[in-house]
């Protein structure tokens, strides 16, 4: 996934060359901006009030639509408090890594914004390689969960290339606003942009059948057939 993108030039307020740099931006309350396998993503430490609000703040909006998490595995979605019926363990098995993201109920609290109104919260397992590695390394040093949710001001379209996603943190820093630390490389050193893909599907788990929340990168069909024995 990773592409011959170079960043154009502007003005940016940083740009990340290293997870270490991230992960320790991470633990100051800061929030960064990362290629997904479908548009660009802004994270925080759900878990993390400080974080969280100047997350929403740079979007420009509430904190009353729920944010997704990103996990490694079901297992430490399971670690996290979270329940997964077979039917949500069937869903991961089938499509994770990749874009479909499953609601589940959750015991764990996590700053305001995260979960839903009962509890439950979105969990997503990217396949992009950068994202991967971040998981990990987030994991590894005790801070997850990460957010997921998308690089873009309230009613602005999604960035998707790396050029777009440093625009969009430029103009943004121009309006005054605390900007996310921009990460878009591995060890190449070549900048990836996002996959460019549609959006991921959304099935809700918390009930007694799944329910498809949003038809995205995965159809119906194909969703449908992995629960319906």
């Amino acid at each position: 996934m990773e592409s011959a993108t170079t960043i154009q030039s502007c003005e940016l307020p940083e740009v990340a060359s290293d997870i270490d740099t991230v992960i320790d931006r991470l633990s100051a309350d800061g929030f960064i901006a990362y290629p997904t396998e479908t548009v660009w993503g802004l994270g925080a430490c759900a878990d993390r009030t400080l974080a969280v609000d100047r997350l929403f703040a740079w979007k420009g909006r509430r904190g009353d639509h729920p944010v997704a998490v990103l996990v490694s595995s079901v297992e430490v979605a399971l670690e996290l408090g979270c329940s997964l019926d077979e039917d949500a363990r069937r869903l991961a098995r089938a499509f994770w890594p990749g874009p479909l993201m499953i609601v589940v109920p959750c015991e764990k609290s996590f700053a305001a914004g995260i979960a839903g109104p009962t509890g439950s919260i979105g969990l997503r397992c990217s396949d992009h390689p950068i994202v991967q590695a971040l998981v990990e390394r987030v994991e590894e040093a005790g801070l997850g969960p990460l957010t997921s949710t998308s690089l873009n001001r309230t009613g602005q379209a999604p960035a998707t290339t790396v050029d777009s996603a440093a625009g969009t943190i430029r103009d943004a820093a121009q309006g005054g606003f605390e900007s996310p630390m921009l990460f878009a490389t591995l060890d190449s050193g070549i900048p990836c942009d996002a996959g460019g893909g549609p959006p991921s599907s959304i099935v809700d788990c918390t009930g007694a059948l799944p329910r498809i929340l949003r038809i995205g990168a995965i159809e119906a069909s194909s969703l449908e057939k992995v629960w319906v024995q």
